[in-house]
């Protein structure tokens, strides 16, 4: 795939793990921005049924997990933690070559609240590449409030996203899919070695979120 930065509005996005609110709601984002979009579930009534529940009118359509990833564009991993591995395992023909982009935070909670847990390859991105070497993979989304995505009186999201990935095409389109978002920014983050500290940082996101009653994103000063 040949894209130049900012010439991606008509990329089809799929999004695994769409039935989700964090899914729906980048869903919708996107729905909103033009792109065809694709919720998967391995239960495709259920992914048609979150698909339908965005409103009418919008290019949103659910599918099973295979079919979304066999035929969207970009994929997105929005999956819960534990079944990360699983699901991308099961995937690998089917996202060989594409760009994926991993947003998935691994979180434990307790009662002193958030926290990241140690994942053996460093990060859930890192996992994610070494499960899918034939695929482009990208590390971004982490932090964007699946409230405010959802929510119709918000209409433009104040936030930085990062973007981190070995690959500067993919790093590029991601950046510019960001952008598409209204009041969003992509921002390269590094290499895809460095998502464990933005994962990780989820945690004290939701901290600050809880203290304040707030939904805090990023902004990076001076770029």
């Amino acid at each position: 795939m040949s894209v130049e930065l900012g010439d991606v509005g008509g990329l089809s996005i799929g999004i695994l793990g769409g039935t989700g609110d964090q899914g729906k709601g980048l869903a919708r984002r996107f729905a909103l921005a033009g792109h065809q979009v694709l919720i998967g579930s391995r239960d495709a009534t259920r992914a048609q049924e979150a698909a339908d529940g965005l409103g009418a009118g919008l290019p949103v359509r659910g599918a099973e997990n295979a079919r979304v990833a066999t035929e969207a564009d970009v994929v997105i991993v929005a999956v819960p933690w534990d079944g990360h591995r699983s699901i991308l395992e099961s995937l690998v023909s089917e996202l060989a070559g594409k760009i994926v982009i991993d947003c998935v935070n691994p979180l434990g909670f307790d009662k002193q609240g958030a926290y990241a847990l140690d994942v053996e390859e460093g990060s859930a991105a890192l996992q994610a590449a070494a499960v899918l070497t034939g695929s482009r993979v990208v590390a971004a989304f982490h932090h964007v409030s699946a409230v405010l995505l959802l929510d119709p009186e918000v209409a433009e999201i104040d936030l930085d996203v990062l973007v981190l990935g070995d690959d500067r095409e993919a790093t590029d389109i991601v950046r510019a899919l960001a952008s598409r978002i209204p009041g969003a920014r992509g921002i390269y983050g590094g290499r895809l070695r460095n998502a464990r500290q933005v994962e990780a940082f989820t945690a004290n996101l939701i901290s600050i979120n809880r203290r304040y009653k707030a939904h805090a994103g990023l902004r990076v000063t001076d770029v």
